[in-house]
């Protein structure tokens, strides 16, 4: 056998292995890269106060990552509870170049009610640092730090200004999050279904959240947000992953007192400040409940003077103008009259 037929079976076999390589290799490339970035964390125990809130209260530092080259990195500061192996963890991305970043006591209390620790106590929770170039390269990560903290309880708004109101954050009813763990809900009512509205942080414009699909929010961007029909709607806002949702939540006045007799509920304003349900409105003798969602499945009456769910029709015996304060929770109402 010739060299010439020994050196042609050898470059063929070479060409063989190389396609099989690539097929195999598909879309993620994997490259041989040094070390990950060093992390380090200025605090270790921290038991954060509401009247530091502005005061920085962390601060995490790393080294760059060394992918093997020169390459534009971006870094992801990863914070979890302990034990999860980082499968929920939440994120902030740091400027690129920048190879600290640290965090107020607000911004690092509400990133921690965002993992619901409870407030008062202390938990641990586990940070590290996420290098990527882009999808095709696989990232580095740092080594875990381990912090013990103890976060405060807090609330936070959103504020809905739109069509309904005048489109005036300073008159807006607001969105709550009890403990701002990124999670906002509020009743609003809206006059027709495609009513117009925005999201904003503060009762003002400098920021606010529009819509860039059904369902999904942007902050500074997106189109005007459009509720999917009339009413009160419960919406909710998860700021986390920057959703929206909406659900049917009203309640009514109904009964012979009335202006819609038993057949048609005079429906009620929710006063978000004051978790309230308002409504003024003009009543003649006879009775009347407060109802939900227009069904009888949940509804209010008077028994032994004491407002209860399913009681008795309340007796309503002088006619007038009344502004009518309903708090299902506590089960209270108040009737002023005009």
């Amino acid at each position: 056998m010739n060299r010439s037929y020994l050196s042609s079976l050898f470059f063929a076999a070479i060409g063989m292995l190389m396609i099989t390589a690539c097929d195999k290799d598909e879309s993620r490339l994997v490259l041989q890269p040094g070390d990950g970035p060093a992390l380090q964390a200025s605090e270790n125990t921290l038991v954060l106060e509401r009247e530091h809130a502005d005061e920085e209260a962390i601060r995490f530092s790393w080294t760059p990552a060394d992918f093997g080259y020169a390459a534009a990195v971006t870094n992801t500061l990863q914070v979890a509870r302990k034990g999860t192996n980082f499968e929920q963890p939440r994120e902030r991305i740091v400027t690129a170049g920048e190879n600290s970043a640290g965090f107020t006591t607000y911004d690092f209390n509400s990133l921690l009610l965002a993992l619901e620790l409870p407030v008062g106590e202390a938990s641990e929770v586990e940070v590290r640092t996420r290098a990527r170039i882009n999808e095709a390269v696989e990232p580095l990560y740092s080594n875990v730090v381990q912090l013990t903290v103890t976060p405060y309880a807090a609330i936070s708004y959103l504020y809905v200004p739109g069509a309904y109101q005048g489109w005036d954050p300073a008159t807006a009813e607001s969105l709550v999050s009890p403990t701002s763990n990124g999670i906002y809900t509020g009743i609003i009512r809206f006059p027709e279904a495609g009513s117009e509205f925005k999201l904003t942080p503060a009762r003002n414009w400098d920021d606010s959240y529009g819509e860039d699909e059904p369902g999904s929010i942007v902050l500074n961007g997106g189109a005007n947000i459009k509720a999917p029909r009339a009413g009160n709607l419960e919406v909710t806002v998860n700021t986390n992953d920057n959703t929206i949702g909406y659900t049917d939540h009203s309640w009514g006045l109904i009964g012979s007192a009335t202006p819609g007799g038993w057949d048609t509920d005079t429906d009620m304003v929710y006063d978000n400040a004051n978790a309230v349900w308002k409504v003024t409105v003009t009543l003649n003798p006879g009775a009347f409940k407060f109802r939900k969602n227009h069904d009888w499945s949940v509804n209010f009456g008077v028994q032994d003077g004491e407002l209860v769910e399913g009681g008795p029709d309340i007796a309503h015996t002088e006619s007038g103008t009344y502004v009518i304060t309903f708090d299902p929770v506590a089960k209270v109402y108040t009737m002023v009259k005009q």
